[in-house]
């Protein structure tokens, strides 16, 4: 009996063995399967504001770009955001200043967004901003090859300085923190294709007047994009202008053309700006 108890506890412990050893396995398997899931793969990216972000449905810009060009986009757009840094005095919620792009391009060149992930809206228009910091930052930025960059509305609307001719890289103004955002995303990843993409024309219902006579700071809308042009050029940067011909404007009625409220594009303008968008991409 004690041989046969002994033998039987042989048995046991050996069981036991096998078993804890298939959990381990398991474990590992599972472990490093969700590894190799961590990072996630797109081809195409979008960082922008919320006229490219607002709509995030199968109408918005980045999935009718992607039914058109037949693969993946990321629409990792925050409405309110801008290419610049701002004062924090003259910004609605400081926290937001994080998902501008200057912030947003030192984030995705260290591959950090720890800051980003502690931005948390309370407002219901922008309740996706904590999902998509978390996807963004399961990106793989080096199998990226296109990133997209459609900033300057909030810029305009600020009254963010267009440039200082002193200090070219001055984060504080459009013209200095596109140039540093486009420095510090080449160095990182000197084989992804970037291309800017400007504001498109707009009307202000409410102050009755359309961008080419509302005049914030010191800067007409049509300034921004010259300048967003511009930065394009000197750098040997792709861009793509929608302000210019994208939506008539001859008659103040137009802005229900293409847009929602003289601002957003509607899904007809969506549309629009995906095809163009589309176009770009494919000629590039």
């Amino acid at each position: 009996m004690r041989n046969g108890g002994r033998v039987f506890s042989q048995i046991a412990y050996g069981l036991a063995a096998v078993v804890v050893f298939a959990l381990l396995c398991g474990f590992w398997v599972r472990g490093s399967a969700a590894e190799d899931t961590v990072r996630t793969q797109y081809p195409i990216v979008i960082l922008g504001d919320s006229l490219m972000g607002q709509c995030r449905d199968e109408t918005s810009v980045a999935e009718l770009l992607g039914e058109r060009l037949e693969r993946p986009v990321f629409n990792g757009a925050f409405g309110g955001t801008c290419m610049a840094l701002q004062e924090q005095e003259l910004s609605d919620n400081y926290s937001m200043e994080l998902l501008n792009m200057v912030n947003l391009s030192k984030a995705i060149a260290a591959e950090d967004f720890g800051a980003q992930q502690t931005v948390r809206s309370r407002r219901e228009i922008t309740d996706y901003f904590g999902d998509t910091v978390d996807e963004l930052a399961d990106i793989d930025f080096q199998e990226v090859e296109t990133l997209v960059l459609a900033f300057g509305i909030n810029d305009y609307h600020a009254g963010i300085a267009l440039d200082n001719s002193r200090n070219p890289l001055d984060e504080s103004t459009y013209a200095g923190a596109l140039r540093s955002v486009l420095n510090t995303l080449q160095e990182c990843y000197p084989d992804m294709r970037i291309v800017l993409v400007t504001p498109t024309y707009a009307w202000y219902r409410s102050k009755k007047a359309t961008c080419e006579e509302y005049k914030t700071g010191d800067a007409y809308l049509r300034e921004y994009v010259e300048k967003m042009l511009a930065v394009a050029d000197e750098s040997g940067i792709e861009a793509l202008d929608l302000y210019h011909g994208l939506y008539p404007h001859k008659e103040w009625e137009d802005w229900k053309l293409y847009t929602e409220d003289g601002l957003h594009p509607n899904e007809e303008g969506r549309r629009r700006i995906a095809e163009k968008l589309a176009v770009c991409l494919q000629e590039g």
